[in-house]
């Protein structure tokens, strides 16, 4: 059984690592474990339990600026901007669901090391650009801070970003500043029924371009959008566009929305209510939700390359799909507990990015979970890591083998 390690600040987290790099111990990173079984099967020593490091440290509505500490609950941090009609605008995704854990778990630091976006992405960006500090301990146990308090912070290298999407390979996270934005007032979605994958693609391409200001766009064919309670159109794919704003702005770019549409076939709308539980939906991709043995992907693509993506897989697989950011995300599930790894990268071909969400552990450790890097990507990576974490103390070989 590993050991668990659970320090209650960020001095007890120096502490330990270097504790470790001098043990030439293997540290397995955890904040309340609900995204544990994403990436790579690690072998470790000891486990760092982040959990006490919890808690809303700074919020200032007036400036739209909160920080937390790295284990911080989504769902507390959620609570205390909608008390403030505010929000995490990158609308990070909540895997509770797709892995068959209990919902509302998943962490602000674990989100960030994730670098999880939910359907806004397409508008208003991913999480590490909303990212404007991050206190940190490193690989060599050193106590780090970067960014600050405001945008604009042009010095030196910006490590927030660095930190988004790295898995906790790099760094142990104890606390994030964050930029938080004024919630929509008022939203509505537009749906389109019955369209092909290449006619929605074309009709999102439209709405994207046009001046609606769409915030999100998705597309689920028939299997997927029967099984998305907000949607009653059995029988037909579903693809939705979402508005958000003041009541009267989105009304008229509703208006607007549905007369470019037209062309592309019937439609239909989600009120304020209704659009936000569907929207919920898309970003934790709940029709895949219940069916926990089966494996599960996720691609990101030029939304134009998507139908083709999809289809090759399906072909080759018989897996389900479904699109989000516009065609640019595309989740896939296969029909059994074997991910088909050679079917997926065959099919995507280098023109984009598979990452396995949900398969077993063995099945983690025997496949490419994350693309591969090429040679020169490769390098640059193994060179980061080395700049932070030498001795490979932290999450090793939670992104590549050896890493």
């Amino acid at each position: 059984m590993q050991d668990a390690i659970k320090p209650r600040d960020a001095n007890d987290v120096a502490e330990a690592v270097a504790s470790a790099v001098a043990d030439e111990k293997r540290l397995e990173l955890v904040g309340r474990g609900s995204k544990r079984e994403l990436g790579r099967a690690t072998q470790t020593d000891a486990t760092l339990d982040l959990s006490a490091l919890s808690g809303i440290t700074l919020y200032e509505p007036e400036e739209l600026v909160l920080s937390a500490r790295a284990a911080t609950p989504i769902s507390e941090i959620e609570k205390a901007l909608e008390e403030s009609k505010q929000e995490l605008a990158f609308e990070p995704m909540d895997y509770g669901l797709l892995l068959n854990k209990a919902p509302g778990e998943g962490t602000i630091g674990g989100a960030i090391a994730a670098g999880l976006s939910g359907p806004r992405r397409i508008k208003a960006g991913a999480a590490r650009d909303f990212m404007l500090g991050v206190s940190a301990v490193s690989g060599r146990g050193e106590i780090f801070k970067a960014g600050g308090r405001v945008v604009k912070n042009v010095t030196g290298y910006d490590l927030p970003r660095l930190l988004a999407g790295s898995w906790g390979t790099l760094a142990v996270m104890t606390d994030v500043t964050l930029k938080v934005l004024p919630r929509a007032e008022d939203c509505a979605t537009v749906l389109l029924y019955g369209a092909s994958d290449s006619r929605a693609n074309e009709a999102m391409s439209a709405a994207m371009g046009s001046s609606c200001e769409v915030s999100a766009a998705a597309h689920l064919p028939q299997w997927p959008a029967d099984n998305v309670a907000e949607l009653d159109a059995p029988g037909k794919s579903v693809t939705a566009l979402r508005l958000e704003g003041v009541p009267q702005s989105v009304a008229y770019r509703k208006s607007k929305l549905e007369e470019l549409l037209k062309p592309f076939g019937a439609l239909g709308s989600l009120d304020a209510a209704k659009s936000r539980a569907f929207w919920r939906s898309v970003r934790d991709v709940a029709p895949f939700a219940d069916r926990t043995e089966r494996a599960v992907w996720k691609i990101s693509t030029t939304p134009s390359l998507a139908p083709g993506i999809a289809a090759g897989i399906n072909g080759a697989t018989g897996a389900h799909y479904c699109y989000d950011w516009a065609g640019g995300l595309l989740w896939l599930e296969m029909p059994g507990d074997k991910p088909q790894e050679n079917a997926v990268r065959t099919a995507l071909a280098g023109r984009g990015h598979a990452t396995l969400i949900r398969a077993s552990a063995a099945a983690r450790a025997s496949a490419e979970v994350f693309e591969p890097l090429d040679p020169v990507r490769a390098a640059i990576s193994q060179r980061l890591k080395n700049s932070f974490d030498p001795k490979g103390v932290l999450n090793p070989g939670r992104i590549y083998a050896g890493s």
